[in-house]
């Protein structure tokens, strides 16, 4: 393929991006999320919404687990909670889903929640400060 062909494909699908840093692109990513605190977590679980913890296993290990969360880790996120997906959850029952996505701090989680809305899981948020957040606000952890 030449350099005609890239750039002809490009503006096809609207040309490359402009290069952004990530606290930029985390500020976008934000902006169109509904973000829960610890608390509100706490009630979304309880009308129903699914906790999706995304931390990786020493995480998990060290700081413990939030009673009822599904753990998915973040590489299988997409593919795990997507309805139409051969590899979804149970859980995963159509894009109507409440789904809040705890990460450990509340940064991955923000980027997870708005991959999920790509796939059209609209409901997708994450937990304001993550599971940190959780802990400090002494709410259970098994």
């Amino acid at each position: 393929m030449n350099s005609d062909n890239i750039s002809t494909e490009a503006s096809i699908v609207g040309g490359p991006a402009a290069p952004v840093g990530i606290d930029v692109l985390l500020e976008r990513v934000r902006a169109g999320l509904d973000r829960v605190s610890a608390g509100q977590a706490v009630e979304e679980a309880a009308a129903g919404a699914l906790l999706v913890d995304i931390r990786y296993a020493a995480l998990r290990d060290r700081d413990g687990l939030i009673p009822g969360a599904v753990v998915v880790e973040r590489n299988e996120l997409e593919w795990r909670l997507d309805p139409r997906g051969s590899h979804r959850l149970p859980e995963a029952v159509d894009h109507d889903l409440r789904i809040v996505v705890v990460c450990n701090e509340g940064y991955a989680s923000s980027l997870a929640a708005d991959s999920l809305r790509q796939l059209g899981l609209h409901r997708a948020t994450d937990l304001i400060d993550g599971f940190q957040a959780w802990k400090a606000a002494g709410l259970p952890v098994v």
